[in-house]
């Protein structure tokens, strides 16, 4: 898992959140039964981290992003606020993408036999737990 630099972070640092944030997707593909892969991607479409084997990451990093503005032209045009996340149902799984602070999204690549109620439950503390890693990275 690989994350660009952000700002004047220092390697060991770098390091550190790399590893804080490759942890928060092992976790959630280990705990969310069904989850085929997981990523990280910045709002501009940059992948920063993935472990979603059978995919093109930095195709679905820049997916991701443009399905962000998206959601926020959609919210914003039925007066509902900020985006925080979005769900595509298709025939052989599913794909739910979460805002990830202000920077970041997290998507989660699953099968059709996925809860996804429960995709909710697990992913959204993942998802804010890794924006906060990514505004700590950037703020520094």
């Amino acid at each position: 898992m690989k994350l660009p630099q952000f700002g004047r972070l220092g390697r060991r640092r770098q390091v550190a959140v790399d590893q804080h944030i490759a942890a928060e997707i092992r976790i959630l593909r280990e705990t969310l039964p069904h989850v085929t892969g997981a990523l990280v991607s910045s709002i501009d479409g940059l992948l920063l981290a993935y472990d979603a084997p059978g995919i093109e990451p930095e195709t679905m990093a820049a997916m991701s992003a443009a399905h962000l503005g998206l959601g926020q032209q959609i919210a914003q045009g039925a007066s509902q606020g900020e985006f925080s996340e979005t769900v595509t149902r298709a025939d052989r799984g599913y794909v739910a993408i979460f805002a990830a602070g202000p920077y970041a999204l997290l998507t989660v690549l699953a099968g059709p036999e996925l809860n996804v109620g429960r995709l909710h439950h697990e992913a959204r503390p993942v998802a804010a737990r890794v924006g906060d890693l990514v505004v700590q990275a950037t703020s520094r």
